[in-house]
């Protein structure tokens, strides 16, 4: 599709060319890549306008595996969209390491979301990206918001470096935890309590009153950890407990998500977006060169003989490393 007709199909809210749009930002095939700029480019045009409406909650959702992400999203989802919201959910999963395709396929265990006419889950494989964030995520959610969803969940694979990366790139970074980990005791890692702005303690289930009170024990004693790590006059992330296989409390944890947003005002969110694209910017810098790089005639010129020689012994990893980057250098 032309560009024109991405543009005008996102306007009008088109499912079809939502996910065309989204397949064509994630490509990396280089005669993608010129196009993708381009609808970028026109998008950005358009929420930059006097006209645009106000910019879309975007929230990370991240915990460890088995914390119920997948559960939490789907209540989260059709709380959401029966409030009169479009919510739109990038679910990161692992990339195969075979076909690059997508393992988990988060959209098949959201069933009930999915089929929701005013909500969007795209399944997108990692392809091996630090912490398991796929590279085209951010312009994925540019996509999302120029087609009017004004929610953007985005769930990330599991705990790592996932946290760190999903939280530059969103307005709210949302941990989920759960009771009987250790984690508590630990104040869980540090890193992580110094970039959550919520906190919830999943699977606390109203069912089951014994799991309910150990929820709540380990939301007491994460916030007792939260203050040794947090500085005065800071926000204070919130810690809460809900139960995403009932629902129960789930609307607790979006308030909470909206008050972090009211925290940091007009002023503030407008500052931490521009400061997410600066570091945008040098991340697809980087993933430029690494594209130029594999592409280089140089480099397929002594690739192979590199290859050979360093399963020979004959050769170390940094020499090898500067006879890549000099046949690459000497390209230009």
């Amino acid at each position: 599709m032309q560009v024109d007709d991405l543009v005008a199909g996102l306007r009008a809210g088109h499912r079809a060319t939502m996910a065309r749009a989204i397949t064509l930002v994630e490509s990396t095939a280089p005669r993608h890549r010129e196009t993708a700029r381009e609808l970028l480019t026109r998008l950005a045009a358009d929420t930059a306008s006097p006209d645009a409406p106000a910019p879309a909650v975007r929230v990370g959702i991240s915990g460890v595996p088995g914390v119920g992400k997948s559960t939490f999203i789907e209540a989260l989802g059709g709380q959401l969209t029966a409030a009169g919201h479009k919510v739109g959910v990038l679910a990161v999963d692992p990339s195969s390491v075979r076909t690059g395709g997508s393992v988990l396929g988060d959209k098949t265990r959201m069933s009930t979301l999915s089929a929701d006419p005013n909500a969007f889950i795209r399944p997108s494989p990692s392809a091996g990206t630090l912490g398991g964030v796929a590279r085209a995520t951010t312009q994925a959610m540019a996509v999302l918001e120029a087609g009017g969803y004004d929610v953007v969940l985005v769930e990330t694979v599991g705990v790592g470096q996932s946290e760190v990366t999903v939280a530059g790139m969103v307005d709210t970074f949302l941990f989920l935890t759960l009771a009987r980990t250790g984690d508590q005791l630990q104040g869980i890692k540090k890193g992580i309590l110094e970039i959550a702005d919520v906190i919830a303690v999943n699977k606390a289930d109203p069912d089951d009153p014994s799991r309910e009170q150990e929820a709540r024990v380990a939301a007491r004693e994460l916030a007792g950890a939260l203050r040794l790590v947090r500085g005065h006059g800071e926000w204070a992330p919130p810690v809460v407990t809900c139960s995403g296989l009932t629902g129960a409390r789930v609307d607790e944890v979006w308030a909470q998500v909206l008050q972090h947003r009211d925290h940091l005002g007009v002023d503030g969110l407008a500052r931490k977006r521009a400061e997410q694209q600066l570091d945008f910017t040098w991340a697809l810098v980087r993933d430029e060169l690494d594209q130029r790089l594999r592409h280089s005639p140089g480099v397929k010129a002594v690739q192979a003989d590199v290859r050979a020689a360093l399963l020979a012994g004959e050769l170390t990893a940094p020499l090898a490393a500067d006879r890549l980057l000099a046949a690459y250098d000497g390209d230009h």
